[in-house]
């Protein structure tokens, strides 16, 4: 413990580290489970915040960014909502907010499908199509919150996670 006069150094604790160390004291066959989690969970909130930082500007949330890419990826640039929310990885009600605000904006529509009218469509428009291109250029620039990670080390970490995913039943 330090006292109020010991000057504090730049090189302090990592806090995962040190919950890693009081998991090992206690629990020590779970140690590096939580650590692994732990460094996920704070790296998701650090890459989600860089990522939101770049994509501000441009007006638009990681989710919202997310649709508008979705949509400009696909052949015809409409989606069913429902397949929307299965690529997207988000429940049914999310895809309906997020395109809801984009259609405020003028950056999508939404139609029933022509084949299938209970089937809802989302359509990027053209200003949809432009503001994604831009803001994708905007992430590109920012290494996508990951600077300073070489493609190598960015696949490894693709990699690792997926082993996780998969244990999850995500795939």
């Amino acid at each position: 413990m330090t006292s109020p006069d010991t000057p504090q150094t730049s090189d302090t604790r990592d806090p995962i580290a040190e919950a890693r160390r009081q998991w090992s004291l206690r629990w020590p066959e779970h140690a590096d489970q939580m650590a692994a989690v732990t460094s996920v969970m704070r790296a998701q909130q650090l890459l989600l915040s860089r990522v939101e930082a770049v994509l501000k500007p441009f007006g638009l949330t990681f989710a919202a960014y997310e649709a508008l890419r979705l949509l400009a990826f696909t052949r015809t640039g409409a989606l069913p909502m429902g397949k929307m929310g299965v690529r997207l990885m988000v429940h049914p009600a999310s895809v309906t907010n997020v395109i809801g605000r984009l259609e405020q904006r003028g950056l999508v529509t939404r139609a029933p499908s022509p084949d299938d009218r209970r089937v809802v469509l989302a359509a990027i428009t053209d200003a949809g199509r432009a503001l994604a291109e831009e803001a994708t250029a905007a992430l590109h620039g920012a290494d996508f919150g990951l600077p300073g990670l070489n493609p190598a080390q960015a696949a490894r970490i693709t990699e690792a996670l997926r082993t996780v995913r998969e244990a999850a039943g995500d795939l």
